[in-house]
């Protein structure tokens, strides 16, 4: 099964490039011009993503170094234990939903530590990869274009990010042999 699943994700990138360009062709779109076009808005829409990014970057790195994160994992920890997430994860967990750079260099931190291919460097990456940085995309695409009011979007987020780190540690288990049905 995982033979498998590695030949679906070597070939899934260039599958979806080679559509996307065999449907350009099809509808007759000048794809090199659109292409060119594109890269020339995102440019534009970089400079204005910029102050919003410092920000969050520093926001990050006060919570961390400031000794909050470790001081709100050690108060989370019952429910830690009792939702079954290792604690050495749930900075991890935490800062994904505000920064993919803080909780990717908590993921180094896990592999530093446990290595990439233990148990828990196996849930770091499947949390890394099954999350989103909601936060960071409220805050950076919704200020970008000017969306003040995003309650629904935050809470339907956050939920998302939470339920991804519980299906994580259910995956992980269940294709290590933890879990047996």
């Amino acid at each position: 099964m995982q033979q498998a699943i590695s030949a679906i994700s070597e070939w899934m990138l260039p599958l979806l490039v080679g559509v996307i360009l065999l449907h350009g062709m099809v509808k007759r779109v000048p794809i090199y011009s659109a292409f060119v076009d594109g890269a020339k808005g995102g440019f534009g829409t970089s400079v204005r993503l910029i102050p919003h990014l410092i920000a969050m970057v520093v926001a990050v790195s006060v919570f961390r170094e400031s000794g909050a994160m470790d001081l709100l994992v050690k108060c989370l920890r019952p429910i830690l234990h009792w939702l079954h997430i290792p604690a050495e994860v749930a900075p991890m967990g935490i800062l994904r939903p505000i920064s993919g750079q803080g909780s990717l260099a908590m993921m180094i931190d896990i592999f530093q530590k446990h290595g990439p291919d233990s148990w828990l460097g196996i849930l770091a990456s499947t949390m890394q990869a099954s999350s989103d940085t909601t936060l960071y995309i409220l805050t950076v695409y919704f200020g970008s274009v000017g969306i003040n009011r995003f309650r629904y979007a935050l809470k339907v987020g956050l939920l998302s990010d939470f339920i991804s780190v519980l299906a994580s540690v259910f995956a992980v288990s269940l294709f290590s042999g933890m879990i047996h049905f």
